[in-house]
């Protein structure tokens, strides 16, 4: 335990962290690099998504290419008249095409067998419910292109980064907060089947008993799971920004928070974690100097409940610790982290002034 001055002088211990050992820091380390393996296998297997056909018009075979442009619609094309050339670009398309389909069914049974090994040896942290949304939420295009995960969840994609296990008792949720960056325009692609690229319909592809609450901001399922959509305050007020994902009649609405605009102009961090089950997902989050120093803002103010605000003032003392003891290319430096107002930066600073633990 290492001690930290808290709120109105109080003094709050921190649990020190549980670094990975060496079986588990070596099959992270291969969990990494199989996952971003079949993240590529992934992509090149997509890029044949589509058809290359003869096509007969006025007796005459030409070569149609069907695809997807970058908007998600489908298009065609027309490669040539039937003729050698064109017949070799049909072979070697085809050939490409089932190259690619391969390689991608050999890394996934690849990766299932890692998820096992995760599984063995105790590295899955990032709850299953959450880690199936993030993963709809990526494979929709939307990770880190509009929308970011918050709240306690970030924390698994610090904790990854460092190599290391964060007290649970900060990071267990029943809950997942999710991002909007109001200043992009977000666009689910095509190919995901999500009805009027709506987030909710996106959820109900995850669970089907997910629906939009009472409040408007927040989805939930049957096992009380929540989900909130959130974006920062209109700056100025009267100006108007995007509040949804989507077009549908029970989209969610985003809720508009005071502060919010530091983590959304934050430069954005990414990791891989690993869900419950062994399984690897990518996480895109604020970085995580931005997170502590906002966490420890919010633990300050009065209107906020008790209960949370020790809750905050613990996740910013044990996101600043580890940013300072094992992300060390991140320094706590002003140049940096201009989207803090001073006195917040100066009020957060000695999070990050504290030292490795002794022996």
């Amino acid at each position: 335990m290492q001690q930290f001055p808290g709120n109105c002088g109080a003094t709050v211990e921190v649990p020190d962290f549980i670094e990975l050992n060496n079986d588990q820091r070596r099959e992270k380390i291969n969990s990494d690099q199989r996952f971003t393996a079949l993240m590529e296998a992934r992509k090149k297997a997509k890029s044949f998504r589509g058809s290359l056909v003869w096509h007969t018009v006025s007796g005459t075979e030409h070569l149609m290419r069907s695809y997807y442009d970058s908007t998600g619609a489908r298009r065609q094309k027309v490669e040539g008249q039937r003729s050698p050339a064109t017949e070799a670009q049909k072979a070697d398309w085809e050939a490409s095409r089932a190259s690619a389909r391969q390689t991608l069914s050999a890394r996934q049974e690849q990766m299932e067998r890692q998820s096992a090994v995760n599984r063995a040896l105790r590295l899955g942290r990032v709850p299953l419910i959450a880690a199936r949304i993030i993963r709809a939420i990526d494979d929709a295009g939307l990770l880190g292109a509009g929308i970011r995960v918050a709240g306690t969840n970030a924390i698994y994609a610090y904790e990854a980064a460092a190599g290391v296990f964060v007290d649970p008792g900060i990071t267990t949720t029943e809950d997942i907060d999710l991002l909007m960056d109001a200043r992009q325009s977000l666009r689910i692609v095509a190919g995901t089947s999500i009805e009027d690229g709506a987030l909710i319909n996106l959820l109900r592809k995850v669970d089907r008993s997910f629906e939009r609450s009472s409040a408007t901001f927040r989805a939930v399922n049957r096992d009380g799971y929540l989900v909130d959509l959130i974006k920062p305050l209109s700056n100025p007020a009267w100006k108007k920004s995007r509040t949804t994902v989507g077009e549908a009649d029970d989209e969610l609405v985003a809720a508009e928070i005071v502060g919010l605009a530091w983590l959304e102009n934050a430069p954005a961090f990414e990791a891989i974690a690993i869900d419950e089950k062994g399984g690897p997902l990518r996480i895109i989050v604020p970085d995580p100097r931005i997170f502590a120093a906002h966490k420890f803002w919010v633990s300050k103010q009065p209107d906020r409940e008790p209960i949370k605000r020790r809750r905050d003032l613990a996740q910013a003392q044990a996101v600043g610790r580890l940013t300072a003891q094992y992300l060390e290319h991140l320094p706590y430096e002003a140049s940096e982290l201009r989207v803090l107002p001073q006195a917040v930066f100066e009020d957060a600073r000695h999070l990050f002034e504290h030292s490795a633990p002794t022996a």
